[in-house]
């Protein structure tokens, strides 16, 4: 059994290594978060977040949104604050910094988000 145990702990670590070199990120039950380009002013993004899964934002900094793929998301802001969002497929949005805080899928689809961010 303890043979068994190993053997998945060292196969997980090798997917999470298989991950971390495409740019992807992704824990249980978190979004899949993609870095499609970067250089040392932009940074491009695929956000994958299928339902009930958290999406752990960093600092909320200046971006440009588009939702690939439209659903509903909660935002739960670090003061307990929680705010509905609903994205239609196709819409974009500039937003602009803002506290720092976490988004779970609260819909029955997937939502799958572009996002370019200044660094």
């Amino acid at each position: 059994m303890k043979l068994f145990a190993r053997a998945c702990v060292v196969s997980l670590g090798f997917s999470a290594l298989a991950m971390a070199g495409s740019g992807a990120i992704a824990d249980a039950g978190q979004a899949v978060r993609t870095t499609l380009a970067e250089d040392d002013k932009f940074q491009a993004l695929e956000i994958r977040q299928k339902p009930g899964e958290i999406n752990v934002a960093s600092t909320s900094g200046t971006r440009v949104v588009r939702a690939m793929s439209g659903g509903s998301l909660l935002r739960t802001y670090a003061d307990g604050k929680t705010e509905k969002v609903v994205w239609k497929t196709g819409e974009v949005q500039i937003q602009g910094p803002g506290p720092q805080y976490t988004v779970k899928n609260v819909g029955d689809t997937e939502v799958v988000l572009y996002v370019v961010r200044l660094k």
